[in-house]
């Protein structure tokens, strides 16, 4: 009776696979897009930038699409095209897009842009991995340039909602002379503002000391004339003094921003919601740990492959329409499903809020409430935003 049974169920499994229609076989090819920039100098060689930087975060997300992919008859390539500072980078994105309209980029926000108004990519779909540029999102979006990487204003706005939780209400900010330090010592000047603080003093960093040997005598001088703060604001992106400031300064405060207490899209010391497994993966892959680009990078193949297979399709247009739409959810292991926003093309996350060996928080923070979503509370929302291509 039993054996009967066994050839009856075969028999049926038999039928039902052959009844059954075949997945239909997709091949989804992307490319990632790398112009390297010179890195400007800084005090400091100690953070030396991985070669394969985003694109190791790319590599993996290609092989967590071909994991789910080998079930369904999709199949996913990946193409790295790196163009050296000065080369023609328009002319590789040109070569790039005759290839496929899927295409990752990784390069300053004027490169990106310009990609995006080539004639050949009005029918491509963009992901920016690099640039955290507020302009981006706002008067400066194009329609077929989404963003897997958080904005500086999502950064700022994540330790500002810290800051009021924590009642730090006064704050003082140095800032570097770099265009990427000014640029974030704005967006949290607009943060402070957005959730009702303010900077009561701030300086200026434009030493031209070697603080490595000097620090100890330099900083508690240059801090000493500072109002009193609950916390010292550092706006310094390129990592040239800011890790100076801390512990040398004349009042014994808190460091926050760009060194000490930061927000960033993704850092090794996340482990909660199921990320340990994907900093595993990564580490195995890279043999080093995740940085906020390779998780950008990694957000925007995950994105193709969600979308690729939700829908059974490889066409762009069908999967631009399904990223920007309501149905679309990334598991990004940040405790909550990610989506983009339909207004501006940034991908929607929480923030985590950490130092260099733990999480400290993410935001957003509880009791910062939104109409439509608390993730709404960092970065520009809509009524905020100037962009108006996604409405065209």
């Amino acid at each position: 009776m039993g054996g009967f049974a066994l050839k009856t169920g075969r028999a049926l499994l038999a039928a039902v696979t052959l009844a059954a229609p075949a997945a239909a076989e997709i091949a989804v090819s992307v490319h990632y897009l790398q112009l390297m920039v010179e890195a400007p100098p800084t005090l400091s060689n100690l953070d030396p930038v991985p070669e394969d930087l985003g694109i190791a975060g790319a590599t993996v997300g290609l092989k967590d699409n071909a994991t789910t992919g080998r079930f369904m008859g999709h199949n996913y390539e990946l193409t790295v095209t790196r163009v050296e500072p000065g080369g023609d980078f328009l002319a590789a994105a040109r070569a790039a897009l005759t290839e496929t309209s899927l295409i990752v980029l990784d390069a300053p926000a004027a490169a990106q842009l310009a990609i995006a108004d080539l004639p050949e990519a009005a029918g491509a779909l963009l992901f920016n991995a690099s640039a955290p540029d507020r302009a981006l999102r706002d008067a400066d979006c194009r329609a077929n340039l989404l963003h897997t990487l958080p904005s500086d204003a999502m950064r700022t706005d994540a330790l500002a909602q810290f800051f009021v939780k924590k009642r730090w209400d006064d704050l003082a900010l140095i800032t570097g002379t770099n265009p990427a330090d000014q640029s974030y010592a704005a967006d949290l000047k607009a943060s402070l503002a957005k959730f009702g603080l303010d900077v009561n003093s701030e300086k200026t960093w434009a030493f031209d000391a070697d603080m490595r040997r000097n620090a100890a005598q330099e900083v508690p001088l240059f801090t000493q004339d500072l109002r009193d703060h609950d916390v010292l604001l550092i706006a310094d992106e390129i990592h040239d003094f800011g890790r100076y400031v801390l512990y040398n300064t004349w009042d014994p405060r808190p460091v926050a921003g760009s060194e000490g207490l930061t927000a960033t899209a993704w850092s090794p010391v996340v482990e909660q919601w199921g990320a340990a497994q994907l900093q595993s993966r990564f580490e195995d892959a890279a043999d080093r740990g995740m940085a906020p680009k390779d998780y950008a990078a990694w957000a925007a193949l995950r994105a193709i492959g969600e979308a690729v297979t939700r829908t059974g399709s490889g066409d762009t247009a069908t999967l631009r329409a399904y990223i920007l739409g309501d149905a679309f959810e990334l598991a990004g292991f940040k405790g909550r499903p990610l989506n983009f926003r339909p207004w501006n093309g940034q991908l929607r996350q929480p923030i985590p809020i950490v130092h260099p060996r733990a999480l400290v928080a993410q935001a957003p923070l509880e009791g910062f409430l939104h109409q439509r979503t608390e993730l709404d509370t960092l970065g520009l929302d809509e009524p905020e935003s100037h962009c108006t291509a996604f409405s065209k």
